[in-house]
């Protein structure tokens, strides 16, 4: 620890063996990082450490961003598989879980949720957030009292929430009448009353330290056209990142070009909903026009990989939207895989499936896509750097595991994984040391969180 002058911040420096700095250096030796008041005040590299920095080992890389999660699904992991099926099977299952959540239960869940992400080196998370009202679908008596609930989650966890407001206004398409679908079950509590009802609710959220108020769309199946570009024109308006997810289904673009005539990107387009601060999630049945819009539009696309093999969704079309230009994240969406190093890689492997070559995307590539092109995507352009100035976030990733080493440091992303996180750092804040959270026991909080949460689910069913 640097003694700091008299009212000034604390000051405490960081010295790593390698470290992941920003384009166009890349991996650098010997860097000494001093972090003041929540940032990064200096970064000096090819030094050796002095007396009383923290020494951090094996390779150093920016906070991970995990651009798309839905914190209670989590509940679902180990819960689905028994009989086979379908997305939507697996629906079926989401649903009856949040048809019962109440915000003690979602807060449980989603402190625990968010800890394991942390423990995976994940310093910011997008949460997709539709669960918003009571089980019955008439508002609580605090409107956004889920949303605050994840807040209190996420300060607990030490992560930051971009909380992704999703409207969520119809039940679904269908393309025999060419008109959308009422709600029904639990997607009462995902509904308010109308688009203006979801404004003026979202209006009241807050941002601070731990949460940043956004919006979303939940898919071109849950509002009308000119839902949709209202939702667009008032994100534009308030100046904050818009997602959506996107043809992650066929059945989607089928019901999207009977009713509305073109494929769920294009009405995006035609409604003013896609720009740079768009994402669009998963967009895995993508035709070539769909991928040339997002690229022009300058969009991001956040890939959730484990979910989409886990679901029998698709292999997205990687090689096509990098080489479009679209920038890639990563989510991990419903968590069958709470381990964003690993969702990276399988990026990378399902583009060579899907290609039948290595080397779709780069180690860099890789990195940037889990740093700061995700940070980008949740709203914090200075986040996601090892760089003065920005949020000081940092993973150290042990390269002296059985499962990491040997490996070319440059080339880790590709076999590391959580459990080879060894400290997060969060806006300068110790969040994980030695692997351990500081939390404690995380599979403890989980199985409790997890087994309340269904416990309700079968009180509710009975």
């Amino acid at each position: 620890m640097t003694a700091p002058a008299t009212g000034a911040a604390p000051v405490t420096t960081y010295w790593c063996p390698t470290a992941w700095l920003p384009s166009p250096r890349g991996l650098a030796h010997r860097v000494r990082l001093q972090v003041s008041d929540g940032r990064f005040t200096a970064v000096t590299c090819d030094v050796d450490p002095q007396p009383g920095d923290v020494r951090l080992p094996g390779v150093v890389l920016p906070g991970l961003a995990n651009t798309h999660s839905h914190a209670f699904h989590r509940a679902l992991r180990g819960r689905t598989h028994s009989d086979g099926g379908t997305f939507w099977t697996w629906r079926e299952r989401m649903y009856a879980l949040a048809g019962t959540l109440s915000p003690e239960a979602y807060l449980d869940l989603a402190r625990a949720t968010y800890a394991e992400m942390a423990l995976a080196g994940v310093t910011a998370v997008g949460e997709f957030h539709y669960l918003h009202h009571g089980p019955d679908g008439h508002p609580y008596a605090e409107p956004n009292v889920m949303a605050e609930a994840l807040r209190e989650a996420a300060r607990d966890a030490g992560v930051r929430v971009t909380l992704l407001d999703t409207c969520y206004l119809s039940g679904g398409l269908d393309a025999t009448t060419g008109t959308h679908r009422p709600l029904t079950g639990a997607q009462l509590r995902f509904a308010d009353a109308d688009v203006d009802a979801w404004a003026v609710r979202t209006a009241a959220l807050t941002a601070d330290e731990h949460l940043r108020p956004a919006a979303a769309v939940h898919s071109v199946r849950a509002v009308t056209r000119s839902d949709l570009a209202s939702v667009a024109a008032l994100a534009r308006v308030r100046g904050v990142p818009l997602h959506v997810h996107v043809s992650e289904q066929p059945a989607e673009n089928t019901e999207c070009l009977a009713v509305h005539g073109t494929t769920p990107t294009g009405l995006l387009a035609e409604t003013g909903a896609l720009g740079p601060d768009t994402t669009a999630v998963h967009a895995v049945h993508l035709t070539d026009d769909d991928i040339a819009l997002l690229g022009a539009a300058g969009a991001g696309v956040s890939l959730c990989p484990s979910t989409e093999q886990d679901l029998g969704d698709g292999l997205a079309p990687v090689a096509r939207l990098h080489d479009a230009g679209v920038r890639l994240s990563v989510g991990s969406d419903q968590h069958a895989l709470t381990d964003l190093l690993g969702e990276a890689r399988l990026v990378e492997m399902h583009a060579r499936l899907a290609g039948g070559t290595r080397g779709v995307l780069t180690p860099a590539d890789l990195t940037t896509l889990l740093t700061s092109y995700g940070h980008t995507m949740l709203g914090d352009p200075a986040g996601g750097r090892l760089e003065v100035g920005c949020p000081a976030d940092l993973v150290a990733v042990r390269t002296d595991t059985p499962r990491t080493a040997g490996a070319s440091p440059d080339q880790l992303v590709l076999v590391a994984g959580s459990s080879d996180v060894d400290t997060v750092l969060s806006a300068g804040t110790v969040v994980v040391r030695g692997g351990v959270h500081r939390l404690g026991d995380i599979g403890t909080l989980m199985t409790r969180a997890v087994d309340a949460a269904w416990s309700a689910t079968e009180r509710g069913g009975r």
